[in-house]
């Protein structure tokens, strides 16, 4: 028997000693695949699609993780939702209304006066079985933030099963063993099939520049709220070399985490 767990639930994560067995023609990351435990998501301040992006990427993986809506209707488990006092500061507390309707009854809100504090409630967040999912906003680059933070909160997740979306504010891409990373900006939206001029959803662009067993892409991301939607998007000549080439994952693996962490 392998001592390696297959890749067949959402939550599934290959441990990083078996990655060198992964095929260099790795697929590419779509709505409902098997998810990491630990993903970061780099978006501006002043959009206010980070976390959005964030609540539309966990809504995504707990629907996965339930295969059907009886079992998601079943799991009244807390939405763990942490901001620091600089994130707050700057993108305001979360607005329950707006929430995912998934989220709306089951939001937990934490404010925290410094980045260590917040640190410290995701990974007790991460600890407890009531918890569905924790979303946290740090702002900037905190030293408190460094590649021990994150291996930790990789390691926590990881263990207890809870998965973690941590939204970096206005950061630079730093080291980080964050399984998956996007950088998220603000999207037009479609238009309303009925209403012309009525709001259309929510949409973002989505890069994923690094990622344990997908190779990096680029999408357009849209929460109808039944489901999470992406169209591939090639912008750019990045775009298709990526698509004309497989990524090279075993060059990428052979250094462990930091070969993936920086940017």
């Amino acid at each position: 028997m392998s001592r390696f767990p297959a890749m067949t639930s959402p939550n599934a994560l290959l441990p990083a000693s078996g990655l060198a067995r992964l095929s260099p023609h790795a697929p590419r990351w779509r709505p409902g695949l098997a998810g990491a435990h630990h993903s970061e998501v780099f978006a501006c301040s002043r959009e206010a699609g980070g976390a959005a992006a964030a609540l539309a990427l966990a809504a995504d993986a707990l629907r996965a993780a339930h295969r059907g809506a009886a079992a998601e209707a079943q799991d009244r488990r807390v939405l763990l939702w942490v901001q620091d006092r600089e994130a707050l500061r700057r993108g305001g507390r979360p607005y329950r209304p707006g929430l995912p309707p998934a989220f709306r009854e089951r939001l937990v809100h934490v404010a925290c006066q410094s980045p260590q504090d917040a640190l410290f409630a995701l990974e007790e967040g991460l600890r407890c079985r009531e918890v569905a999912a924790v979303v946290g906003e740090i702002a900037g680059n905190p030293r408190a933030l460094d590649f021990t933070a994150s291996r930790r909160l990789t390691l926590t997740a990881e263990k207890h099963g809870v998965p973690l979306w941590l939204v970096r504010l206005d950061a630079a891409r730093d080291l980080s063993s964050a399984r998956l990373r996007w950088n998220v900006t603000a999207a037009a939206s479609p238009r309303p099939r009925w209403n012309r001029d009525a709001p259309g959803a929510p949409s973002w662009r989505a890069e994923l520049f690094r990622a344990r067993t997908h190779p990096p892409g680029t999408w357009t991301l849209r929460d109808d709220e039944h489901a999470l939607v992406a169209e591939r998007r090639a912008d750019g000549d990045a775009d298709q070399r990526d698509a004309a080439a497989p990524y090279p994952l075993g060059l990428a693996f052979a250094s462990g985490d930091r070969s993936l962490a920086a940017w």
